[in-house]
């Protein structure tokens, strides 16, 4: 099959080195000449908006999916006039603005943290009398790695937060005193077919992901995880691989976001799932039979961020695995990540002890 991905960052780039064993030909559209997913295969550079590109992109494939959540709507759904496009741009509506996403959450009964939508100073006041502190301020749209968000601490905290990411629409959610962070990687198929990726464990710091370990071994957090999941991609007549991103307290799941794509907290299934997320996302579109989402082991992800690590020294450790994503240097960027595989959870902690050094010397904590 020919397959039309809308993005080519890293998660485009992996797809496509799933799909290539399988037999799939893909293209990519993005509005960067240089996507590092240009490497492996055609790219069309064009605009979101620039219609003749993305008939041009439709013309050469048989679906078309895409890697970055913040692709408009409107593009879908001009590209779903002519071909079939998973997840759907009705999914995609949903989740890519933070309030249609809390609501959702709320209508189907999901617990999530008290949220109230914001649009000028005067509600903001009026929000924070009702979420309490601290709380946080978050712009609805293209927010990601910690960007468009404030913590307000404190009444002398509101102004700033509002300086920092005021100007647009805005939604204001309680802070959640969480012990954990978690995620579930999901994928439907055409047929409703349902799959589920074991619970992975999540440590951010400065509002990007660094560490995830999996499997989370919590019998009764993995089965809510999952119900929760089923709801959600039943409930967006979802096609493809989705992830929600949960608080952990006690023994209650208190969902975050959900991001309609292959996630950077899956990206271990590569090297210790029986079927990658990547796989899985393309079985979904085409219609095969799902794979096992069965764990291997014991493993961990590392995030590069901002500087790549030496690749020998990655090397020389049991079990790890760098990936690059061939992209420039810049603070704050994710620019590859590094898996680490183990049998035992005392042998991975080790494996993690040697890597974290390497891939974040600023002292990721683990």
């Amino acid at each position: 099959m020919n397959i039309g991905i809308l993005g080519g960052g890293q998660l485009g780039l992996m797809l496509a080195l799933a799909g290539f064993p399988l037999g799939h030909r893909f293209v990519f559209l993005d509005p960067k000449a240089d996507a590092p997913a240009g490497r492996v295969a055609p790219l069309i550079h064009g605009d979101w908006d620039d219609t003749a590109r993305l008939d041009e992109l439709a013309a050469q494939v048989d679906c078309i999916t895409f890697d970055f959540e913040n692709v408009p709507v409107a593009t879908l759904e001009h590209l779903a006039g002519k071909i079939p496009v998973m997840p759907p741009a009705q999914a995609l509506a949903t989740t890519q603005d933070r309030l249609h996403e809390k609501q959702l959450f709320r209508k189907l009964d999901i617990a999530t943290p008290s949220f109230i939508a914001v649009d000028s100073l005067e509600t903001l006041r009026a929000g924070l009398a009702q979420t309490g502190y601290p709380a946080v301020l978050k712009t609805r749209r293209m927010g990601y790695d910690g960007k468009g968000q404030a913590m307000i601490r404190t009444a002398e905290d509101v102004e700033s937060a509002w300086q920092a990411v005021g100007g647009s629409p805005l939604l204001l959610e309680g802070f959640v005193d969480f012990e954990l962070e978690a995620s579930i990687i999901a994928v439907r198929g055409r047929d409703g077919q349902t799959a589920y990726y074991p619970l992975v464990r999540n440590t951010h710091r400065d509002g990007i992901l660094r560490l995830s370990r999996a499997p989370l071994r919590a019998p009764e957090l993995q089965q809510k995880a999952e119900a929760t999941a089923a709801l959600v991609l039943d409930a967006l007549d979802y096609t493809g691989v989705l992830t929600i991103e949960f608080f952990i307290v006690g023994d209650t799941l208190v969902a975050n976001e959900i991001a309609p794509r292959v996630h950077n907290s899956g990206h271990w299934t590569i090297e210790a799932a029986r079927t990658s997320q990547f796989e899985n996302h393309l079985r979904a579109l085409l219609d095969w039979p799902l794979g096992s989402t069965e764990a291997v082991g014991e493993v961990a992800m590392l995030n590069c961020i901002g500087q790549e690590p030496d690749p020998v020294a990655i090397a020389a450790v049991p079990g790890a695995r760098l990936h690059s994503y061939g992209k420039a240097p810049q603070p704050g960027r994710k620019l590859g990540h590094v898996t680490v595989w183990a049998n035992d959870v005392n042998t991975l902690e080790h494996r993690i002890g040697q890597l974290l050094p390497l891939v974040d010397p600023d002292g990721a904590q683990a």
